[in-house]
């Protein structure tokens, strides 16, 4: 399942290898599709490990908004967050460097590999991590 906003939308689950491109489909939200069929929502399990081959420019900001630096990451971690909060974006990447980013801010047209899919949970707890936050409606 992918994130809220892309309910409405074709989709299928990401698998190793996956060459992805960042779309906008049209409902006010960013996600991954194949570059062979840019109307599919590749939908991400939380934990996967994903590369950005011409890397992906982000710019910090200080408290006031200023640009502080521009850094350039090449890998990432799928994440979701804010799960307890409904109808927002929850789908994100985690950066090396502990950073994250909600997907929707990602630029369109960024190409990303699906390098690993996240291990299959080993207790309750693990599990509830991985646990894409459910649609209700």
């Amino acid at each position: 399942m992918c994130d809220y906003s892309l309910q409405n939308v074709s989709s299928r689950s990401a698998k190793v290898a996956d060459r992805l491109v960042t779309r906008d489909f049209g409902r006010g939200t960013r996600g991954f599709a194949a570059p062979e069929a840019p109307s599919v929502a590749v939908c991400v399990l939380p934990g996967t490990e994903i590369a950005f081959p011409e890397g992906l420019s982000i710019t910090h900001r200080n408290f006031w908004g200023r640009k502080r630096r521009e850094v350039r990451y090449h890998t990432a971690i799928f994440r979701q967050i804010n799960k307890e909060k409904e109808n927002t974006h929850h789908d994100a990447l985690e950066f090396p460097d502990g950073h994250t980013l909600l997907l929707t801010h990602v630029a369109i047209g960024q190409n990303a590999t699906v390098l690993q899919l996240p291990a299959r949970p080993k207790n309750a707890a693990e599990a509830e991590a991985q646990q894409r936050v459910t649609y209700v409606g």
